[in-house]
């Protein structure tokens, strides 16, 4: 095997029969893509030996045909993150209408640009949204690639919008948050999927996939047992508020903290639908709710901050980060948040002026 990195990709290099061949596998360069990378090298070397170019012949496939293959794969790839999963085929099933029966190998950065404004105008999408399904379709194109239905990844020639730019997050003012619970009230499991995360941080499938296995009384303690990362895997302390959620949902025969109640022993609550269902009714009454399920996770990271003045360290540990780097995001200092915090500095600084005063009088 002789594979390199070359621009953030794994690339390969031999020689045979005294020439030497080179080529990508387009292939992020990871270990965990090495593998993968060294079979595309051996199907280089074989193709070479019988007279063909490595990735000489395009396999011509409808999109519409290939997206259900490559789901195939995804979902074996994406095992162990099932969510992953779900987010890349629902970003793909946009591009399905769009791009229909055409050929794989016929869409290019021009089309891409093409769809990307369809989401947009059509759709009304954020640019958040657009993001999310550029990226699904660089995974799907990766793919493409490797089983010979496209030249290229044409996503690679396209401008994704930039985190900045896709930045899509709100945090409940208390008023927002009390209509919205009440609203809720009547949808018991989407109102306490909601609080446990305002209360936690947790994220949402960290919740609806909670086992009663997970939650320990006598402790006081939640445990996030199918976190995406080794971070995410932690034990919660709960409020008092969760522990009154969390005994009133122990009884029933599942195992499932909130079960699925058309699937027996399964947990397939969708909060986003739930949510959906509050967003509709609100508006039929002329109130707009503009955030998102999500938007409860933010709301406890930036009030333990500004109001609770909890570190960023312990943030990082209470809402399954890795490093203090990654919870930036969810920090959201309001401007009465900022006024507060520069009183306070102001109040120390005039308390250190008046020290020094009393020392240089002295």
């Amino acid at each position: 095997m002789s594979l390199r990195k070359r621009s953030g990709k794994w690339h390969y290099r031999f020689k045979l029969k005294g020439q030497e061949h080179t080529g990508s596998t387009d292939l992020d360069a990871t270990p965990q893509n090495k593998g993968e990378a060294g079979e595309i090298e051996t199907e280089a070397r074989k193709r070479l030996k019988i007279g063909k170019r490595p990735a000489s012949e395009i396999l011509v496939t409808p999109f519409s045909d290939a997206v259900p293959k490559f789901g195939v794969w995804a979902k074996s790839k994406y095992r162990a993150h099932p969510n992953t999963y779900k987010r890349i085929m629902t970003s793909l099933s946009s591009a399905v209408v769009f791009f229909g029966k055409l050929p794989v190998s016929a869409i290019d950065a021009a089309s891409v640009d093409d769809y990307k404004s369809w989401r947009a105008e059509e759709h009304e999408v954020r640019d958040v949204t657009i993001r999310h399904d550029l990226h699904a379709m660089s995974t799907f194109f990766q793919y493409a690639v490797r089983h010979h239905w496209a030249f290229s990844n044409p996503i690679e020639g396209v401008d994704i919008p930039s985190d900045a730019d896709a930045e899509r997050i709100h945090v409940l003012t208390v008023a927002e948050e009390e209509d919205y619970f009440r609203r809720a009230a009547r949808l018991p499991d989407l109102h306490d999927v909601g609080r446990l995360m305002i209360n936690q941080g947790m994220r949402p499938e960290e919740v609806t996939s909670l086992a009663k296995a997970n939650i320990n009384f006598e402790a006081g303690t939640i445990y996030v047992a199918r976190g995406k990362t080794k971070a995410a895997k932690r034990h919660l302390n709960m409020t008092t508020e969760s522990r009154q959620i969390l005994e009133r949902r122990m009884a029933g025969q599942s195992r499932w903290i909130f079960p699925s109640k058309k699937k027996r022993g399964a947990h397939i609550f969708r909060i986003n639908s739930a949510h959906d269902r509050i967003v509709a009714e609100a508006a039929r009454e002329g109130v707009l709710i503009e955030f998102v399920p999500y938007d409860s996770r933010h709301t406890f990271a930036t009030r333990a901050v500004t109001e609770d003045k909890v570190d960023l360290a312990t943030l990082a540990a209470l809402l399954g980060h890795g490093s203090i780097r990654c919870v930036y995001k969810y920090v959201h200092p309001t401007d009465e948040h900022k006024r507060a915090a520069m009183k306070r500095i102001d109040r120390r600084m005039k308390r250190g002026n008046k020290k020094s005063k009393r020392r240089t009088n002295q």
